[in-house]
């Protein structure tokens, strides 16, 4: 399970020839520098593979240590050996621009009832899955322009997981097509527009 933390607790670096070659490439999916995506956290940067010096905590157990990009003042110590079930790498630019382009395809959430509509919307959040990110702007936004037509007030649950899945979204777009977040919108627009013109 992930641990976040504002203090950190104290770190040991495995000591050499503890594991042979075989086993500790097995373990370490990941490598120190590499950008990936964890859970509510967003994308981090990996800093660190070490163990943990603190009461109760296996010493011989090894941790990431992430930081992520759009909470500074957060660390993530998550276990190596269960991490490939918390985190995965980044989108590849390649992967990222063949998603903008499968935008329009993607289905919406077809639930009207709010209580189920929520729960639907953590069971897409809780995938750390682009394409069900993209779901859940694509219903609310179509949700808020039916709402605003009519003259109401778009929910505040509506208000509230758009900005979510949108952190989401464009925080990894932005990591992969090596752009500033409050770009990406932009970039999706002008992709998706171009492609249209074609």
């Amino acid at each position: 399970m992930a641990k976040s933390a504002g203090a950190s607790p104290a770190r040991e670096r495995m000591p050499r020839n503890t594991a042979s070659p075989a086993t500790e490439r097995k373990m370490r999916v990941y490598q120190i520098g590499e950008k990936v995506v964890c859970g509510s956290k967003g994308v981090c940067n990996i800093e660190e593979i070490t163990t943990l010096n603190i009461p109760g905590v296996d010493k011989t157990r090894e941790y990431y240590i992430l930081k992520p990009l759009y909470m500074a003042a957060s660390t993530v110590y998550l276990p190596v050996d269960t991490a490939q079930d918390t985190m995965r790498r980044v989108l590849t630019r390649e992967e990222a621009e063949q998603l903008i382009l499968k935008i329009p395809q993607i289905s919406l959430i077809k639930i009207t009832n709010d209580k189920l509509l929520e729960q639907e919307y953590k069971n897409c959040l809780r995938t750390d899955n682009c394409e069900e990110w993209i779901r859940i702007i694509k219903t609310i936004y179509t949700r808020r322009q039916k709402r605003i037509e009519s003259g109401r007030k778009v929910t505040a649950l509506d208000a509230r997981y758009y900005r979510i899945a949108q952190d989401c979204l464009y925080g990894e777009f932005a990591v992969a097509l090596e752009l500033k977040r409050e770009e990406v919108e932009d970039y999706i627009a002008e992709v998706l527009d171009r492609d249209i013109c074609v």
